[in-house]
């Protein structure tokens, strides 16, 4: 492929992606896009082109509203490479990226990254046995291959997305056993007093009464306030128990869905050296970025969940603010243009977010399912236990990156996404101090696997090093 640069490149052809690339190239930008599945969509609009009419009256209303975006942004002109998996950016904005066991080097003058978001791990007793997955892995298999249960299913945790698979679960015709919420009335009260402000955003809030009013209707078991929860079995889940009112509970079943809540995608952005903080309200990592999405390094841009949660209509706004910010350093844009035209989007996108306070407070995570027992498994790679790494801090251990000295945690083929933001945590809680002062692993490529046979496919013209 010619390293001739493209005005811009997107990394993720979810609804941010989707949307940067529609509005860059409405102002002429030249765009590709690189996106590992095999057709436009991300996670929340999977496969949405190819679902046929009983998967979308499962899936509902709101997965269906990203046909429209797909089709949009199919025809728009952009390069759109799929099955692409980027294995890494470096510090000129050159994406190096397998397709088809084939490495390819790809220039850019901006580069956006939409990398959106991925399931926060819920580490409890028996969450590695088999028979145990996330909520989105259950709404993945629905929506790529319309795989459903075929068994009783227990839903656990906390977060929308527990509600809205239980609704969906409930079209389908597939058996709820429960639904174990973490939530508490706590997390009510704290969340009460954002509500306010979450008024901008009522439509949100009335979605997610909708949900419960249908999981009541359906007369779907809801134990409120959870606690202590633990999967039981040997080699395969047999059942979950948990604490409910004082008095343990055990619901037999074979398949368990954990869920509580999504966070920021940030492997790629912590690979560039990228300012990041630590957001006490979604207990998690977020890249630094300014309201039209560009970060620390100039020229590039995060829109979307991948740089905060904000859901799938906030990322749409965030990538068409991403891309007009573009054309308008490209001088893509008359004088004063860029004003005019974000006016209206960025009204819209602090409404889309009004709600997100209230969320973040009503389904908070509870400390025990991030930062568990000594005997719970944190990293699944290489079998590293929270007590393992509560041993490293007592022997000098500073932070995640440390761990992988001490006992190669972080070090397996997820390179830390599953552990990352457990072991923040729990160093934090163990040493005492906040987790921005821990920090978060050093990640270095490959950040996605990488044989010597591919690396050695790859060809970088010495012109490219010139136009870039």
């Amino acid at each position: 492929m010619s390293l001739d640069p493209v005005d811009l490149l997107v990394i993720g052809a979810g609804p941010a992606g989707m949307s940067a690339a529609v509005q860059a190239r409405h102002h002429g930008l030249s765009v590709l896009v690189l996106d590992e599945q095999a057709s436009p969509g991300g996670q929340i609009y999977r496969n949405v082109l190819e679902s046929d009419a009983r998967r979308l009256d499962v899936l509902g209303a709101d997965y269906l509203a990203g046909r429209a975006l797909a089709q949009d942004f199919l025809c728009c002109g952009a390069q759109v490479v799929s099955g692409a998996s980027v294995w890494w950016v470096g510090d000129d904005k050159q994406v190096h990226y397998l397709v088809d066991g084939q490495a390819h080097v790809a220039q850019a003058r901006s580069l956006l990254i939409a990398a959106g978001a991925f399931e926060r791990p819920m580490p409890i007793p028996g969450w590695t046995l088999p028979g145990v997955m996330t909520a989105g892995a259950g709404q993945i298999l629905l929506k790529s291959a319309a795989l459903l249960p075929t068994g009783p299913v227990v839903l656990a945790g906390c977060g929308p997305l527990l509600y809205l698979l239980a609704v969906q679960y409930l079209r389908a015709g597939i058996e709820l056993a429960a639904l174990v919420d973490t939530s508490r009335l706590r997390d009510g009260v704290r969340a009460w007093r954002t509500l306010p402000g979450a008024l901008r955003g009522w439509r949100d809030l009335l979605k997610g009464v909708s949900l419960l009013a249908r999981l009541k209707r359906a007369g779907v078991r809801h134990y409120r306030g959870a606690r202590a929860l633990r999967i039981e079995g040997d080699d395969q889940a047999r059942a979950l128990t948990f604490e409910h009112g004082g008095v343990r509970q055990r619901i037999a079943c074979a398949l368990i869905l954990l869920h509580q809540g999504v966070v920021p995608n940030t492997q790629i952005s912590w690979a560039l050296r990228l300012e990041h903080r630590w957001s006490a309200a979604q207990l998690c990592w977020s890249a630094e970025r300014d309201a039209w999405g560009e970060t620390s390094q100039p020229g590039v841009f995060i829109a979307g969940d991948g740089g905060a949660i904000g859901g799938a209509l906030a990322a749409q706004l965030q990538g068409r603010l991403a891309a007009m910010r573009v054309a308008d350093q490209l001088q893509r844009l008359g004088v004063g243009a860029l004003a005019c035209y974000a006016a209206p989007l960025q009204k819209v996108l602090r409404q889309r977010l009004a709600a997100r306070p209230f969320i973040d407070a009503l389904y908070r995570p509870l400390e025990e399912c991030r930062m568990p027992a000594d005997e719970v498994t944190l990293c699944r790679c290489e079998e590293v236990s929270a007590g393992d790494v509560r041993r490293y801090v007592d022997l000098g251990c500073q932070g995640p990156n440390q761990t992988k000295a001490f006992g190669r945690c972080g070090m397996g083929p997820c390179q830390g996404r599953l552990c990352g933001l457990s072991v923040t945590e729990v160093i934090a809680e163990r040493r005492q101090v906040p987790p921005q002062q821990v920090g978060y692993y050093r990640i270095r490529p490959p950040i996605k696997p990488i044989t010597l046979g591919q690396l050695a496919t790859e060809s970088v013209p010495q012109r490219s090093r010139e136009s870039a």
